[in-house]
């Protein structure tokens, strides 16, 4: 398995290069197809972040923690991933199996993107109390420039695959995320699958604005 290692806000470590790489490797005899791992290491307010994730065929797998340190940081990730996997290994190997030669290729000319913004309502929108209405407006400023929108303050590129409505609940679980976004197979709309508080699982389909929603069979 090709495996790549960042570290972010502080020196790297051959030791921990060490440790994570044989935590990594202990996963591929669970894997029928490995292709490579991308583990992040970074310290950020004293706490010790591990961010690992292990691509497998057109599968992705994703296990993130932090603690006071970063050998048990990498173990906890890990932890995250092999529960998914030894949860889904069947599934997996059943998927893999289907798999073409050409299928990369396939996915890749079925892949679009979509942006996930995360806004932040600027302070000059806040309500300011009112003058009373006996009291003579006070003379206008010079004017600035409107903000009549929120700001954008990160933009996160998405890759889209096509999938079913239980591959793409399976591969949010597998990248250990509270939602997934994905294109129906079947409807081909963009949709939603997220994990509900209760544990169940939840899917935001769009429908046309003069449709009714369809009842909720899956």
């Amino acid at each position: 398995m090709q495996m790549n290692i960042t570290f972010r806000q502080f020196g790297a470590s051959d030791s921990l290069k060490e440790y994570a790489r044989e935590k990594v490797d202990r996963v591929n005899r669970l894997l029928d197809r490995a292709g490579e791992a991308h583990v992040v290491l970074s310290l950020e307010r004293h706490l010790h972040h591990a961010d690992i994730t292990i691509h497998s065929g057109s599968w992705v797998l994703r296990g993130r923690e932090k603690s006071e340190d970063m050998y048990a940081s990498i173990d906890l990730a890990m932890d995250k991933i092999e529960r998914q996997l030894r949860r889904y290994k069947d599934k997996l190997k059943s998927h893999h199996g289907r798999e073409k030669v050409h299928h990369r290729q396939d996915l890749m000319n079925q892949l679009s993107r979509v942006r996930h913004a995360v806004f932040e309502m600027p302070e000059e929108l806040e309500a300011a109390p009112e003058a009373p209405a006996a009291q003579a407006a006070p003379a206008p400023e010079p004017a600035k420039p409107a903000e009549s929108s929120p700001r954008v303050l990160r933009t996160t590129p998405l890759t889209v695959k096509v999938l079913k409505v239980e591959d793409a609940v399976m591969q949010m679980n597998l990248m250990n995320n509270d939602f997934y976004v994905f294109q129906d197979a079947e409807t081909h709309a963009m949709c939603v699958v997220y994990r509900r508080k209760d544990g169940a699982y939840g899917l935001i389909e769009p429908h046309a604005p003069d449709e009714a929603p369809a009842a909720a069979g899956r």
